[in-house]
Order: C-alpha cells, then sequence, then structure tokens
C-alpha cells in the first residue's frame, strides 16, 4: 500500500507541473496539503509528549512531579502509591504493580518513563531554578502558617524541600559552588516538629530561606533577569499549582489541605518574586497583562488555610494558567 500511495503522489506531483500549480491547488485532494504521515510504529523520542514536555520519570520524579498525574486521572494520593511501588523496570509494571488498572495506565503511558532523563545547558538551568522555586514556595507558605501559629501544618511544607527536592539536585550544587544547606532545612523542621514555640524557630527559618536564595543566586544573574529564561521556570511552577490544586479538591471540597497550601506557594512565589525580577525587561503591556492574570489566578488561594469548598474551580485554575502560558508565548524563545 505505501509503495501504491507513494506512485500515486508522484503521478500527481507530474499533473501539478504540467497543468500547473494554481489549477492544481484547487483540484487536488486536502491530504497534499499536510505532511506525509509516517508508516513507522515507533513510539516517540523519551522526551516528547503532546505537549512537547520532558516525560515524568517514574522512579524518581519528585512528588510534586507525580501530581501532574494524579491530577490528570483523578486518583486521590496517586503520587504516593507510585513512589511507594518503586522501582519499576518499565512503565508497564504501574499495571503489574496495580498503581493503575489497564485503563488508567493507558491514558498517561506516553507521560511517563523509567529512562534516565538527563538535561543539560539551558533546560538543566529551567529545572534548577523550577526546582527551588518550588522549595521556596513550599517554605513560604509554610511561614505563613508558622505566623498563623500552626505548627503542625507547617511541618510537612518544611519537609518536603528537604526530603524531596534537595536529594533530587543536590548533587548540582558542588558544580555551581553552593554550599551544602541541608542541615538548616533539617534544623528548621526539628525545631517546628519538637519546639513549636521556640524562639529560634523564627532565625532558622529565615537563614533556611537564605541559603535557598544562594542556591538560585548561583545561576547567572543575567539569565535571571532574561525574560524568556524565567518565563519557561514560571510555566513549569504554574502547571505544577494546577495539579496540586487539582489534587486538593473532591467531591466539590477541599479535601487536601497540605496540596491546596502547596498549590498556594507556589504561585504566590511565581507571581511576587520571580515575575517582578523581569517586569524591568518585558514590554510594558505584556507585563502588565502577566501581572493582571496572575493576580486573577491567585484569587484560588484567599489565605493559607483553605475554604471548605474551592473559590475556584480546578477548572478554571487551569484554564486561567493556559491563558498566561498564551500571553507569556512571545517572550518565550
Amino acid at each position: 500500500m505505501v509503495r501504491i500511495f507513494r506512485y500515486v503522489v508522484m503521478i500527481v506531483a507530474i499533473a501539478c507541473l504540467a497543468i500547473g500549480l494554481n489549477n492544481c491547488a484547487a483540484n487536488s485532494p486536502s491530504t497534499t496539503s499536510s505532511p506525509p504521515a509516517t508508516t513507522s510504529s515507533a513510539s516517540p523520542p523519551a522526551s516528547d509528549t503532546a505537549s512537547n514536555e520532558p516525560k515524568i520519570n517514574i522512579n524518581t520524579a519528585i512528588l510534586s512531579e507525580l501530581d501532574k498525574l494524579e491530577a490528570e486521572l483523578g486518583i486521590p494520593a496517586l503520587s504516593h502509591q507510585i513512589q511507594a511501588s518503586r522501582p519499576y523496570g518499565s512503565i508497564d509494571d504501574l499495571v503489574s504493580k496495580k498503581v493503575l488498572t489497564p485503563e488508567q495506565f493507558d491514558r498517561i503511558k506516553a507521560q511517563v518513563t523509567t529512562e534516565e532523563i538527563v538535561l543539560t545547558g539551558e533546560a538543566k538551568d529551567v529545572d534548577y531554578l523550577t526546582k527551588l522555586s518550588l522549595m521556596k514556595g513550599h517554605m513560604l507558605v509554610a511561614g505563613q502558617l508558622l505566623d498563623l501559629k500552626l505548627p503542625k501544618q507547617a511541618d510537612p511544607h518544611i519537609g518536603h524541600p528537604v526530603e524531596e527536592i534537595y536529594v533530587d539536585i543536590g548533587d548540582q550544587f558542588p558544580e555551581r559552588k553552593v554550599p551544602e544547606f541541608k542541615d538548616i532545612l533539617t534544623k528548621t523542621q526539628d525545631l517546628v516538629k519538637s519546639k513549636p514555640n521556640d524562639p529560634q524557630i523564627k532565625p532558622t527559618y529565615n537563614q533556611a530561606m537564605q541559603a535557598i536564595d544562594q542556591a538560585i543566586a548561583a545561576l547567572p544573574a543575567t539569565q535571571l533577569q532574561t525574560p524568556s529564561f524565567v518565563l519557561k521556570s514560571i510555566v513549569e511552577i504554574l502547571e505544577t499549582a494546577v495539579a496540586e490544586y487539582t489534587a486538593a479538591i473532591s467531591g466539590g471540597k477541599i479535601t487536601e489541605v497540605i496540596e491546596y497550601q502547596d498549590s498556594r506557594g507556589f504561585v504566590e512565589y511565581a507571581r511576587d518574586t520571580l515575575l517582578k525580577q523581569i517586569q524591568p525587561k518585558l514590554n510594558a503591556t505584556l507585563a502588565s497583562d502577566l501581572k493582571t492574570k496572575m493576580d486573577e489566578l491567585f484569587k484560588a488561594w484567599p489565605q493559607p488555610v483553605p475554604p471548605a469548598a474551592p473559590i475556584v474551580s480546578a477548572d478554571k485554575v487551569a484554564s486561567q494558567v493556559k491563558a498566561i502560558e498564551k500571553a507569556a508565548a512571545p517572550a518565550i524563545s
């Protein structure tokens, strides 16, 4: 069939030359205006998905990344189930280990991998900034909860940076000449757990925040002021926030408080820190538009302690993030 199809295409092409391109265009079938269909049944490259995003490595991804799968499938605590069932020899183990049904697996199999994903160049730097920004988001909402005298709610948000994110990017710190700061994160968490009223919590927390800032500052200052670079990170952070926010909602109620608070911290840091630092370099109209859209998005999180029911639906939050991404697209090279 492929040879016959190619032969027909050649005949049509010859006819086009003979008759004239204009007449041929008017009478040729619509399929000739599309790229030729591939006859290969091979899977797309590991780095490609339907949205051109890197695949999620189910053996190594942090919970915030796995939450994207949880949000898409609508399965409560799926990210924890995936993490608890590691290691995976192949993505098919998600079914064989009964983490997902075959039907559920079919919906996300194009988004996952067990192959090691090695980032280089700018992609590595964007990922580095994104991971540290997620760390800041966790700590930001933890600080707000500490101010509200809610140390038990603050505890997991202090724990996630050291338990999840630090181990994921810690191997980059020596090459980037970043001083080790795991100890100060651990010390902050231990104080909150064991001595929630200790006056040393605040200064220790501030040291932890400064250590994360120092790690971010290891990136070149020019890079941190470049809109295309920072906007790539903002987009990743907002997509993670959508996943967390979606995972927080079940049956029209906010049932997962931690996920709600995670998403709040992520969006707040993206809006109040990352966007602000590139605003002077943005076109004034675009800067205003992005700020307005981010302010509208943040209305979904009125307080660090969530309301019983969401103020804004998960679909509307996702739609607003897509609007931000669309507005930012021209500035992302």
